[in-house]
């Protein structure tokens, strides 16, 4: 259609969106489905922060905020990334957003010109490329083996050509639950540290939920020397519960966040200030329930894993951190299902899973690695249980 812009022409609708959309559908319908496709977790927002939003509309806080954030959430802001992180900031290298996914797009919507090029390791959280993509930028995609699923210094020194302008890094890493270590981190950015070209964008939206002793690091703690080419990107969506509330933020070099924020001006304006009271709420208090979620995510990602892994047909790695399971189904490849849907690909298989046994999970393809899937374990145990022992009865079920 010539009305519509060749820019959205180029990009492609989130696939996870479209999976959970369809799942709604035949649940609606009548189907019994189990959605194992959007990284929401099923908790509900702890009460005291409930209560500060509560609070801040009785008060009367219900006026335009600042375009980049009422200055007690930025302070908040500051008092978590030196607490948690190391990093020293200034009220002025801070931004509040609506979601970090819109941090995200301000940083690319300030920086990118046609043609700039954005490493992305992959597999990649979906939105990356297309972002990069609507606003004129070459993604350049890296990609990383199992079992571990990470960016490797010498396969970044491959990417970099006088037209990089980012490293997007995300750890721990959707879909495949990667984390970095300090050392892996290091080593990234020696490579960097050659290149004054690249600046990095950080998405540690999944900082609190890493398991067992492993260990979160983001670039600008493990290496100081590149902190002003690096941009921390962070919300409270996916450790506080709070995806509904719609509150990200990013941290990084005063002149970058001044070109956020003019985008952000004149895209937006500021985010939802109720939501910013609950989030000082949030950052200011206590983690007690954060840590909680965490061990029944951990012992979700366990049940998961032990089901699935023992599927006949099916790899995957146990993840260090985030809610995914990301399995391997090449193996499944060429066999028919009872409703004689021969399993193709990646996609065959999901969509034949939904249709057969009514549990929707996201193909890899869309993560850029075709052949694999992706659940998300952020669901009751109960339903979580009953989806993964649909999906091993469907893999037993191939022939």
């Amino acid at each position: 259609m010539t009305f519509i812009s060749h820019a959205v022409q180029r990009i492609q609708p989130s696939a996870t969106m479209l999976v959970a959309q369809r799942a709604r559908d035949l649940r609606a319908s009548g189907r019994d489905v189990i959605s194992l496709s959007t990284g929401e977790p099923d908790f509900d927002t702890p009460d005291h922060i409930k209560d500060a939003a509560q609070r801040a509309a009785a008060e009367g806080k219900t006026k335009y905020p600042p375009v980049n954030g009422i200055v007690p959430l930025r302070e908040a802001i500051i008092s978590k990334l030196a607490r948690d992180n190391g990093l020293d900031y200034a009220i002025g290298d801070i931004l509040v957003c609506s979601g970090a996914k819109q941090a995200i797009s301000n940083a690319l919507v300030a920086t990118l010109n046609e043609g700039d090029e954005v490493i992305i390791p992959a597999p990649y959280w979906v939105s990356y490329p297309e972002m990069v993509s609507l606003l004129g930028g070459k993604p350049v995609i890296a990609h990383t083996a199992a079992p571990g699923f990470k960016l490797q210094a010498e396969d970044l020194e491959r990417c970099i050509t006088p037209r990089t302008k980012w490293l997007i890094l995300n750890s721990p890493c959707n879909p495949t639950g990667a984390v970095y270590s300090d050392v892996e981190l290091r080593a990234i950015g020696a490579i960097l540290q050659r290149h004054p070209q690249v600046h990095v964008l950080s998405d540690d939206i999944y900082e609190h939920l890493v398991y067992e002793n492993v260990h979160f690091a983001t670039l600008a703690q493990a290496m100081p020397a590149l902190k002003n080419r690096v941009l921390v990107v962070n919300g409270m969506s996916k450790a506080y519960a709070m995806t509904g509330w719609r509150i990200g933020y990013a941290a990084g070099d005063g002149e970058l966040i001044k070109a956020m924020f003019k985008a952000q001006s004149q895209l937006t304006s500021g985010a939802n200030v109720i939501a910013q009271w609950a989030a000082v709420a949030a950052l200011n208090g206590p983690m007690t329930q954060v840590l909680a979620f965490r061990e029944v995510y951990a012992q979700r990602r366990d049940l998961a894993w032990s089901i699935l892994s023992g599927a006949p047909g099916l790899q995957c790695a146990k993840p260090q951190g985030a809610f995914y399971l990301f399995a391997d189904c090449h193996k499944l490849f060429g066999q028919v299902s009872a409703a004689g849907m021969r399993i193709t690909d990646d996609v065959a298989f999901c969509t034949a899973l939904l249709d057969e046994q009514g549990v929707a999970a996201v193909p890899g393809t869309a993560f850029g690695l075709p052949g694999y899937f992706r659940i998300s374990f952020a669901t009751e145990t109960f339903q979580l249980r009953d989806a993964c022992e649909r999906i091993a009865r469907f893999c037993g079920s191939l022939r």
